[in-house]
């Protein structure tokens, strides 16, 4: 078994993936806290956690590995990784509740996307893992729940166990070796920090417009505005294919969306025809895909 787990943590690093020990049969990691440090050795200049001591060093991976049979560990972070965490249901959760890849389809369906092909690991409780590069110059933290109902992401402060591990219920392996693909802009779209309560405040709603369609609005006229360059383009077309719901049901006029979308996109950096055409060619698809009051 130490082979194996040794096997598996070189292969890691190979990627340039930083790994480090994680206790035998668990998740948790097998380094020590800082209350227990001695401050010698790696924490000889001061306590390193996980995240600092993960390392691509065949040498000390080595040298970790032939104490224990240890599970793998990968610092997303630190290795260039958001990884994408879809969880099955679990016993408590009300009966009709979607798991993970439930979620991820039923979210890739309303962005006009495909479930990404990428690196792709089963958990041992049956999830599945799914391992993206990094966007360059951003750092993402970790999130829960933001992308769906039992999705979460772990990137920069977080880790994920890696394949050729083992639990008590079970072993993650491969599934997909294809390599890492980047993070599609779409998803990082929607795991960037939203814009502040006041910065949602700044677009005239109109009086006539629901709390909610109000709310909608607001939103994602500000998440329009706060894009980043890579992201901006992707970032209006789905704020217009949102709020085109309630342009059938009469909550939003399609003239008053138009304009509080075109500001937006103008106000991120892209040029006016730019955003009329791409505002003008979503609210079409939404108009024409949706009728009635959105639920």
């Amino acid at each position: 078994m130490n082979a194996q787990l040794l096997n598996a943590a070189l292969n890691a690093a190979e990627r340039g993936w930083r790994v480090f020990p994680l206790r035998p049969r668990d998740k948790r990691p097998a380094l020590h806290g800082e209350t227990a440090c001695t401050g010698t050795g790696d924490c000889a200049a001061g306590h390193r956690k996980w995240e600092q001591r993960a390392t691509t060093d065949p040498d000390r991976i080595r040298a970790a590995w032939s104490t224990g049979a240890f599970n793998i560990g990968i610092a997303t972070g630190p290795s260039g990784l958001v990884v994408v965490d879809l969880d099955p249901v679990n016993a408590k959760d009300p009966k009709g509740t979607p798991d993970g890849a439930t979620s991820l389809q039923a979210l890739c369906e309303r962005a006009g996307q495909t479930v990404p092909a990428t690196y792709r690991t089963q958990t041992a409780s049956g999830g599945h893992h799914l391992y993206f590069t990094a966007p360059g110059g951003t750092r993402l933290g970790n999130s829960a729940g933001r992308l769906g109902t039992h999705i979460d992401t772990r990137a920069h402060g977080g880790y994920v166990v890696s394949a050729g591990s083992a639990l008590p219920n079970g072993a993650y392996e491969v599934v997909d070796p294809t390599e890492p693909v980047p993070l599609p802009e779409w998803l990082y779209a929607l795991l960037t920090p939203h814009q502040s309560p006041r910065a949602l405040m700044a677009v005239t709603v109109p009086v006539r417009a629901s709390r909610y369609a109000a709310a909608a609005l607001r939103a994602e006229t500000a998440a329009v505005a706060g894009a980043g360059e890579g992201v901006r383009n992707w970032t209006l077309v789905r704020a217009a294919r949102a709020l085109g719901r309630f342009i059938p049901s009469g909550d939003l006029a399609r003239l008053e969306v138009e304009q509080a979308l075109n500001s937006a996109g103008m106000a991120a950096g892209l040029r006016e025809n730019e955003c009329r055409k791409a505002v003008a060619s979503a609210l079409n698809w939404s108009v024409a895909n949706n009728s009635g009051r959105p639920a």
